[in-house]
């Protein structure tokens, strides 16, 4: 670990949370509901100093409370409070859910595998952005086990659902561990070769849902390269240096300082919208990726994985005209998102950590987002 990267484990135990700042949690009342005829509900976990709900719809986490350095909770992720709101989003759709199949962009919504060309859904400016119109957050999942500490979901994803090939079988289990871990673990498995990229999209605040920017969390990540992108956000196919750009967060740093720059890949992001090519020592270890801290809770979190690559997106398309689950709007660059994946438009770019899933192979994806106080 960089000896900048702060540990884990010289950080205070988070304690459980006092009374005049406690866990209120959402009636499974608001998400009891049938969507094409699978039931819909509302789940709970607890471990640690951590308490979650999660929806199978989307396997949304809606949720999240974790104490801050005097042991006050407050609810990191945005979200909404009933489930009408996730089911039919005029706002912000990927609020705490699993997306895929192919997280991130697909270029002009086509890829080719052998010689078939396979087309998708343009959801954005002309890309296809998280699995389409009907990807993996919009729909009902599986419980097929559940503990106190974890859940564990599964969901067939069927051959042509919007032009993806291959029935694709997803086991992914969430759990929270005694170490104030959240960790989310991916199996899945195809019938005919496609491509396979799946990715959790929290987007976090660690002051709180709603309580002001994030411009002033202090991030590193572990990476010395991104992938640029060009006016649409796709890959332009180079992996370029972040050595004095303001994509350099080897050495950490307040998301804001250098968000604003005149800089060319900002523009075309708004802000951070990118991908983060790690620097990994093994090809398949869980690793650390990023780490943030926010100074006035004292709320840290990591985050690990054994993916080749991390988006951070820092809240850049947020306008203030949605609602999240305590009334408060979700405004301007107030999240942010850490979504261990492979490369964006990876089928597009052969010359990426190929994301092909044949049959008889396994995907694999570990992501833990770690947490403490300091």
């Amino acid at each position: 670990m960089k000896k900048f990267a702060f540990s884990i484990a010289t950080l205070a135990v988070m304690a459980s949370c006092t009374q005049k700042k406690a866990v209120e949690l959402f009636p499974v009342s608001d998400f009891q509901t049938e969507v094409e005829g699978k039931q819909v509900s509302l789940y709970t976990l607890k471990a640690g100093g951590l308490t979650m709900q999660v929806t199978n719809f989307g396997a949304r986490v809606v949720a999240l409370w974790a104490p801050d350095r005097n042991g006050e909770c407050e609810d990191i992720v945005l979200g909404y409070n009933n489930i009408d709101r996730y089911i039919n989003n005029s706002g912000e759709r990927f609020l705490g859910a699993v997306v895929g199949p192919y997280a991130n962009r697909i270029a002009n919504g086509t890829y080719t595998i052998g010689d078939q060309t396979y087309s998708f859904p343009q959801n954005n400016n002309g890309q296809t952005l998280h699995g389409g119109l009907k990807g993996l957050d919009m729909v009902v999942w599986d419980v097929v086990e559940l503990t106190g500490s974890s859940i564990v979901f599964s969901y067939m994803r069927p051959d042509g659902q919007d032009g993806m090939p291959g029935n694709l079988k997803i086991i992914m289990t969430y759990t929270l561990t005694e170490d104030d871990e959240f960790r989310v673990d991916y199996l899945a498995e195809t019938d005919k070769a496609t491509h396979v990229n799946i990715s959790h999209h929290s987007f976090f605040n660690l002051k709180g849902e709603g309580n002001g920017t994030v411009n002033d969390h202090v991030l590193y990540i572990n990476a010395s390269r991104t992938t640029p992108v060009n006016e649409v956000l796709i890959p332009t196919g180079e992996i370029a240096d972040v050595t004095g750009t303001p994509f350099d967060f080897r050495e950490p740093k307040a998301i804001g300082r250098d968000v604003d720059a005149d800089d060319e890949q900002l523009k075309n992001g708004a802000g951070y919208d990118h991908n983060w090519v790690l620097d990994r020592k093994t090809d398949y270890d869980v690793e650390l990726a990023a780490s943030v801290y926010e100074p006035a809770s004292g709320r840290y979190m990591e985050v690990w994985t054994d993916q080749p690559a991390m988006q951070f997106y820092g809240g850049n398309f947020f306008d203030g005209k949605t609602t999240g689950k305590y009334g408060r709007t979700l405004d301007y660059r107030e999240s942010i998102a850490l979504e261990t994946q492979k490369y964006p438009d990876t089928p597009n770019n052969p010359h990426f950590p190929s994301t092909l899933l044949n049959p008889g192979e396994k995907y694999i994806h570990t992501c833990i987002y770690r947490f403490g106080v300091k």
